[in-house]
């Protein structure tokens, strides 16, 4: 029981760590729609994305052979990687150039549904390409399904938990946008890499995007306090 719980606490702390790339992704596809739909389209998004997950765990045998090649040396993972990987990199290349352009688009009402539908979508897609890893590694390291689903609906309820906050907190702040969607051209290429068999080592890449953060929060700070300085002699 002891292994059991060791286990499902490595998982959880496996998904938890893979739920950081999802929330910058999700915060940058809901951040197209007007705010009154963003939390409805994370929260189906989301959801949707959870039980496309646990039908994937659910299906054991159809996921070992994910790693056989179908197409030259390329195995359906590999295409799920490169695949996701080039979308990743289009997406967030698109994306940095409307902040900074700063290029509000404007739509029609019948317009936004449709957009909602698609955004939930591209949810889905990268939420399962962002899981192929973990969900072979996780049937890698137990045959329990019961483990394994525990641990992506732990990780799937924090996520849903801290996504908005998160999300409306770098919507808020531009430079913190580019630099999330920077984060995630290097999740990209890191991604498309993987699909190359060209593996890259997590910590070269969540430690200087830990750094980049610190430094960009360090600058926000310093603004504030400037602003409020500003502020301080004006009103004396």
């Amino acid at each position: 029981m002891a292994d059991s719980i060791a286990l499902l606490a490595l998982l959880i702390g496996l998904e938890l760590v893979l739920g950081v790339d999802n929330i910058l992704v999700i915060t940058i596809f809901v951040a197209r729609l007007p705010e009154e739909k963003r939390n409805s389209a994370r929260t189906v998004g989301l959801v949707v994305a959870l039980l496309a997950r646990i039908g994937m765990l659910v299906l054991l045998i159809a996921l070992s052979g994910l790693t056989d090649p179908v197409i030259a040396k390329f195995s359906v993972r590999d295409l799920l990687l490169l695949g996701g990987g080039l979308f990743l990199l289009f997406k967030a290349v698109k994306e940095i150039h409307h902040t900074v352009e700063r290029k509000d688009e404007t739509r029609p009402a019948g317009a936004v549904q449709a957009s909602a539908a698609s955004i939930i979508a591209q949810i889905v897609i990268l939420d399962i390409v962002f899981s192929v890893d973990s969900v072979i590694t996780a049937i890698g390291l137990t045959t329990q399904l019961w483990i394994i689903v525990s641990s992506v609906v732990v990780s799937f309820i924090a996520i849903l938990f801290f996504a908005k906050p998160i999300g409306e907190y770098i919507l808020n702040r531009p430079a913190l946008k580019i630099l999330a969607l920077s984060f995630l051209i290097t999740i990209g290429v890191t991604i498309f890499m993987e699909g190359m068999h060209q593996h890259v080592p997590k910590g070269y890449i969540y430690l200087p995007m830990g750094f980049a953060l610190l430094v960009e929060m360090l600058q926000m700070r310093h603004q504030s306090n400037e602003q409020r300085d500003s502020e301080t002699q004006i009103a004396e």
